[in-house]
């Protein structure tokens, strides 16, 4: 067994845990508190298989993005303690309503995760409950400005440019690594956007957001986006346009999962400029 999980390897056969890096589904679970009233959430399998994966019963989840509170009720229904963050005042009580998890906490704050004083608070939660870390981060952000969850300037939704939406971004998982402990795991959940003629692959952006940050990247998981509510019953539509133009349409997002440790260099750095520790091509005899 796996330090980090409960995964029971005597029956690994029959384990729920998905193991491929493409994730097809069909449909959201709408079971249990999931009602998808909030425009922009997450299939609940996503945060249900993250947690399986990288968390054991009775350690914490943290979500600095709790939107319609996928990753809180799956917390629940899976016995671990859940600590999120989001900038709607209203979408923390709403959620706040719906939880009742009596065995294991859920702290709900209204905040911005890309300010650190909010962090201190979070801090301030762990040291209450005797804990020093959060185990798993599962940040799914706003998709850049394709919709707007708010007036508030401060809501990466709300961000002039590419660049300002990624310094943002960066500052909330800086933030959430000030809490994350070490060896343990922090997931992105983002797709890419279309403008003006062009694919942008905010993806990938984040993806190196948190390279920067220095992560070692474990995995990236590509997951369909079927049954997106802005898709629904304009399949003919979306495909006669993608008929008449360059560009194929969107069906995929990414996971991508990273550890707390130190990454090696062996890719490409920030200035364009290729850098090794390790060997393309075996020396030969």
């Amino acid at each position: 067994m796996a330090n980090f999980n409960d995964i029971d390897l005597k029956d690994w056969k029959h384990s729920e845990v998905w193991t491929d890096s493409l994730w097809i589904i069909s449909e959201r679970d709408k079971s249990g508190k999931h009602d998808n009233f909030y425009h922009g959430n997450f299939v609940p399998q996503v945060p249900r298989q993250l947690i399986l994966k990288y968390t054991k019963k009775g350690d914490v989840v943290f979500d600095p993005f709790v939107g319609g509170g996928t990753t809180a009720y799956e917390a629940e229904s899976l016995s671990r303690h859940f600590i999120g963050i989001d900038i709607q005042p209203d979408i923390i009580e709403h959620v706040k309503s719906k939880v009742d998890n009596k065995e294991y906490f859920s702290e709900l704050i209204t905040g911005d995760s890309a300010d650190k004083n909010t962090f201190t608070g979070i801090a301030d939660i762990l040291h209450g409950r005797d804990r020093k870390n959060i185990q798993l981060a599962i940040l799914h952000p706003p998709y850049a400005d394709i919709i707007k969850f708010s007036d508030n300037e401060n809501d990466l939704s709300n961000k002039k440019t590419i660049s300002d939406f990624l310094v943002g971004f960066s500052l909330v998982i800086k933030n959430t690594l000030s809490l994350l402990e070490k060896d343990r795991y922090l997931a992105i959940v983002m797709g890419d956007k279309y403008s003006q003629g062009e694919w942008i692959p905010l993806g990938f952006y984040c993806l190196m957001e948190a390279q920067k940050l220095g992560l070692t990247l474990k995995s990236i998981v590509v997951k369909n986006m079927a049954g997106n509510r802005a898709k629904q019953k304009q399949g003919n539509l979306w495909k006669y346009r993608a008929l008449c133009s360059d560009y194929y349409i969107f069906k995929h997002e990414y996971i991508f999962i990273f550890k707390n440790i130190p990454a090696k260099k062996n890719a490409i750095d920030f200035d364009g400029k290729l850098f090794s520790d390790q060997p393309l091509l075996a020396k030969s005899a």
